[in-house]
């Protein structure tokens, strides 16, 4: 199986600093600051790199879920708001809202819900994220 990689510079301290994350594949390269990451500011933070994570790697597990049982995917679209919250332990990821809309002609929203809920525990990057308290999913068939 593969290995992917990403890389993060860091420079300065938590506040007055800024860094940069990049994607091994090459097609992201961006910054990173305290501003962009508990505040309004720009840039990235990897909470955002988290939920991109999340939607796509769902997303696609769906549709082989969904392909494998021989329905049609026309289009999955996901989206992942990704809560951080600053505690007595430290800043952590409480809660993932997971929303989902596809189009797959031939099935009824409870067997659809059977299949989503599937990808939402076996997608590998929901699986890494398993010690997120609350992962909620919206799930819906649209078209």
């Amino acid at each position: 199986m593969a290995t992917r990689n990403a890389k993060a510079v860091w420079e300065g301290s938590l506040k007055e600093g800024g860094g940069t994350v990049s994607l091994g594949s090459g097609v992201y390269h961006g910054p990173y600051t305290y501003a962009g990451r508990f505040e309004d500011g720009d840039g990235t933070n990897p909470e955002e790199l988290i939920g991109a994570a999340h939607a796509g790697c769902y997303a696609m597990f769906l549709s082989a879920l969904l392909s494998g049982a021989d329905f049609t995917v026309t289009r999955i679209t996901a989206d992942a708001a990704v809560t951080i919250e600053t505690g007595d332990g430290g800043p952590t990821i409480t809660q993932i809202d997971l929303n989902v809309e596809a189009n797959v002609p031939g099935i009824d929203q409870a067997k659809f819900d059977e299949f989503a809920q599937q990808a939402k525990e076996g997608c590998p990057v929901s699986k890494a994220l398993a010690s997120v308290p609350t992962i909620n999913l919206n799930a819906k068939l649209v078209g």
